[in-house]
């Protein structure tokens, strides 16, 4: 059977997504009956108009109990029929051919999963810009067979999932919020020896965030969820074909700054802090260069200090995570803080909150 014969099941999983889930529903069910079989939107507790709006169309609906994005994914696809599962996320908008370019990599039984890039839908924002072009200068390096698939954008045969149980429910991930649930998925169809594939020209539209204070939180968290996922997966602590060591180095380096802040007072450790800052300025350089020439636009050099300022907020998420591992034995949607502070909007609860333009909604 080739992909033309395979029936495909849309998994959108959700909450509070109001903002955002009647363009991306806009965008996929005129492909019902043109690749798309069903559409299954899983509502992961929201408390906003997300259901009233999903009602609207013609799209199975699923409800979650909030426990995230990898439960609520996984309930998905559980009760999805198709032979191939086609994921995006709440706060995406599909372009017509986004599903058509993906699908001929699945008609070889080797390759367990194809993903593909963003298209950027606040391209008047300049955080989501910044934000926009160093993602797709990141994919346009990713040819060939890759080792990390997002689910914003992803296709799963259903026997894949079957065969390594879905997303990971408890290590990388809590109640409404991202995670790094996606990418131990991508490592482990890697690890089990299947080819996963990327394809650049397949794009869904992103809802990028344009308040820094909201996307330094939403950073702080993946921090968190990365040290479970590098103790699982220790190959990647160094880097993927989406990232490089020097991505994984910048956390620790801004939390040895701050750790080393008292050394100012010395005049004879005085250089110490001023030497790491330079090295953490140094190592924004490259992409920063990358992202002016591929725009032409000088206002992309103001990549350096966002992402020196996301280091900090990468690694203070890093380090609480270490710190729940060696209290507890490793990181869980039970122990992390960030639990208790940061809801899928942003806001500081984890219930009866309005979704807002900026929501993580998966």
């Amino acid at each position: 059977m080739t992909t033309t014969d395979a029936a495909v099941s849309l998994v959108i999983p959700g909450r509070n997504a109001s903002a955002t889930i009647r363009q991306c529903l806009d965008a996929v069910v005129p492909l019902l009956g043109r690749g798309v079989a069903e559409i299954i939107f899983v509502d992961d507790g929201s408390t906003d108009d997300t259901a009233r709006i999903v009602s609207e169309y013609p799209v199975r609906v699923i409800q979650g109990d909030g426990r995230g994005p990898g439960a609520a994914r996984n309930l998905g696809w559980r009760a999805a029929r198709g032979e191939l599962v086609w994921f995006i996320d709440s706060d995406c908008v599909a372009q017509p051919d986004a599903l058509e370019r993906l699908m001929p990599h699945l008609d070889d039984p080797k390759v367990g999963g194809v993903g593909g890039s963003y298209g950027n839908m606040r391209p008047d924002s300049l955080l989501a810009g910044l934000i926009h072009e160093e993602i797709v200068a990141r994919h346009r390096s990713m040819t060939g067979a890759v080792t990390h698939l997002g689910s914003y954008n992803v296709v799963y045969p259903t026997r894949i999932l079957k065969e390594l149980h879905g997303f990971d429910e408890h290590r990388f991930n809590g109640p409404g919020k991202p995670g790094a649930e996606d990418a131990d998925l991508a490592y482990r169809v890697h690890e089990a020896g299947y080819i996963l594939r990327f394809v650049f020209e397949s794009r869904v539209g992103h809802f990028h965030p344009t308040s820094l204070r909201r996307y330094l939180r939403s950073q702080r968290i993946h921090g968190y969820w990365r040290v479970s996922l590098h103790r699982q997966h220790p190959r990647t602590g160094t880097g993927d074909t989406y990232s490089s060591i020097i991505d994984h180095l910048q956390p620790p380096v801004a939390m040895l700054l701050l750790v080393l802040l008292p050394t100012l007072f010395f005049a004879a450790t005085l250089p110490i802090v001023p030497g790491l800052l330079l090295i953490l300025a140094l190592m924004q350089i490259p992409m920063t260069l990358k992202l002016a020439r591929a725009t032409g636009r000088w206002r992309f050099l103001a990549f350096a200090p966002m992402s020196m300022v996301r280091a900090f907020a990468r690694g203070i998420g890093l380090t609480t995570g270490v710190l729940a591992a060696l209290a507890g034995g490793g990181t869980t949607a039970r122990d992390d803080p960030a639990d208790r502070t940061v809801a899928v909007d942003g806001s500081d609860t984890t219930s009866g909150c309005k979704s807002r333009p900026d929501s993580p909604s998966y």
